[in-house]
């Protein structure tokens, strides 16, 4: 075998392993920028919601407190006595309300108990 020609196989052999690792070393790249790229977004997203969670817990406590109050006989509580407590938006008050287990009145007469105390079929107030 011609010595010109041995050294052609050899190096289109290594052009060959060579483009073959770049492949994989650039998939594997790719792989792990999406997967660093994913993680940073999340956390970017619960630490810049961590504020408004710490602030619906604290609302939701104060809400079944409220709901819970013995001196209130029949636990029903007006809304905006809720709402303006714990210093929420009307709409915020609402998904709080459902979240901690509370549902209105059927009347429209703008009173919210805790489902424990109020449940379904029972007449309000």
């Amino acid at each position: 075998m011609d010595t010109t020609t041995l050294a052609n196989q050899i190096a289109q052999k290594v052009i060959a392993d060579t483009t073959f690792w770049v492949a994989i070393v650039g998939f594997v790249g790719a792989v792990i920028g999406g997967l660093l790229t994913l993680a940073g977004n999340l956390l970017l997203h619960w630490l810049q919601d961590r504020p408004r969670r710490t602030l619906d817990e604290g609302r939701k406590k104060l809400l079944k407190i409220m709901l819970n109050d013995s001196r209130f006989p029949n636990r029903w509580r007006q809304f905006s006595t809720l709402s303006r407590v714990i210093g929420a938006d009307d709409e915020s008050t609402k998904r709080l309300l459902i979240e901690v287990g509370a549902r209105g009145s059927e009347k429209d007469d703008g009173f919210w108990g805790l489902i424990v105390h109020h449940p379904f079929g029972e007449t309000d107030q």
